[in-house]
């Protein structure tokens, strides 16, 4: 595409439903993406299997939350295919500056062992990518984050496109008219994402799978 994406173009167009990739690592352009069908997780259909919440209640890791977005975005970008480039980079940690982009840190013993990241807007939280370098790394991020998302009132957990392992978390797809409904009623929507402190116990994130397992 022509011209340099700015923080607030790209702010733009996730209210508006698209978002960004480019073909490689190296690739130079970007190009942006609104699918037909969308992936999303219900944030009351977060699916806690009984072994991960055995991982979860065992506790011997930490999740922080961004203490270390730029980390993040390189772990994930750490595969021998990626879409996120020099500029993909770029943006996202200029988003983070800004406060409309998040991280999920997962550490054992004293290592980056999963994450997540994602950008929020009102009471939608896109999320871009996730990394494991440890068993359940990023499963163990992702229900730390439905948990915050539930508590700050947010209406919106979109995933952009469903893969095997989202659908084995309670991830659904829906149409782009479905998702442009839900999109609208959750930009509207009076979020916090750190409405839920930062040391919240896995007691507490394991209340999800009572009520939604």
């Amino acid at each position: 595409m022509s011209g340099p994406i700015t923080p607030e173009l790209l702010l733009s167009a996730y209210a508006a439903g698209a978002f960004p990739m480019a073909e490689s690592r190296d690739a130079r352009d970007v190009f942006w993406l609104a699918p037909r069908r969308r992936g999303i997780i219900p944030l009351d259909g977060f699916h806690i299997s009984r072994s991960l919440a055995r991982r979860i209640r065992r506790g011997d890791y930490r999740v922080t939350i961004d203490t270390a977005f730029g980390d993040v975005v390189d772990a994930c970008a750490d595969r021998p295919e990626t879409w996120i480039n020099a500029d993909i980079r770029r943006l996202y940690l200029q988003l983070f500056s800004l406060g409309h982009a998040h991280s999920v840190e997962v550490w054992m013993d004293g290592a980056l062992a999963g994450g997540l990241y994602g950008v929020s807007l009102g009471g939608a939280f896109f999320g871009e990518s996730m990394f494991s370098r440890r068993t359940d790394g990023s499963k163990i991020a992702l229900a730390y984050l439905v948990s915050r998302l539930r508590a700050g009132g947010y209406l919106l957990l979109d995933t952009q496109f469903l893969t095997d392992h989202l659908a084995s978390l309670g991830g659904i797809e829906i149409s782009r008219e479905d998702y442009h409904r839900r999109l609208e009623k959750a930009l509207a929507a009076d979020a916090d994402f750190f409405r839920q402190p930062p040391d919240v116990s896995p007691s507490e994130v394991l209340q999800l799978r009572s009520q939604t397992s």
